[in-house]
């Protein structure tokens, strides 16, 4: 679960201002909240298919008009396995974390590659030394 990079926007938001705060904080989503209570996300898939596909003016559209609103959360408790499986199930990326519903967190698809990007950063240094020692 991410914590430090949560990004969050209210919804009257413009998507163009979203998006550059997104892009600065190199995150897919960020959550849309209004009276510190989560109502909505919006992610760079949805700038795609909602705004872009659609012809929409990113500097003049909300992120009200949209984001999904009231998205699936889960509880902190939960396993990163099962945030996995339901977003899989749903069709989703990323899944925000309340706790007696206020916002701590967000797990996204990402999260998963991170492990597996290490050992793979591990391992191509290893081979990149195994070839130095060999010439």
């Amino acid at each position: 679960m991410e914590r430090k990079r949560l990004l969050t926007a209210s919804p009257e938001t413009t998507v163009s201002k979203a998006a550059a705060r997104m892009a600065r904080r190199q995150v897919g989503a960020i959550l849309i909240m209004e009276n510190n209570q989560l109502i909505g996300i919006f992610t760079e898939r949805d700038a795609v298919f909602r705004v872009i596909a659609r012809g929409l003016d990113a500097k003049t559209t909300r992120l009200a008009e949209v984001m999904t609103a009231s998205p699936q959360t889960i509880d902190p408790d939960k396993s990163f396995g099962y945030a996995l499986l339901l977003m899989h199930e749903k069709g989703f990326r990323h899944v925000p974390v309340l706790e007696n519903g206020s916002l701590v967190g967000i797990v996204s698809a990402r999260n998963a590659l991170d492990p597996d990007m290490e050992e793979f950063a591990a391992e191509s240094q290893r081979r990149k030394q195994i070839l130095r020692e060999r010439e």
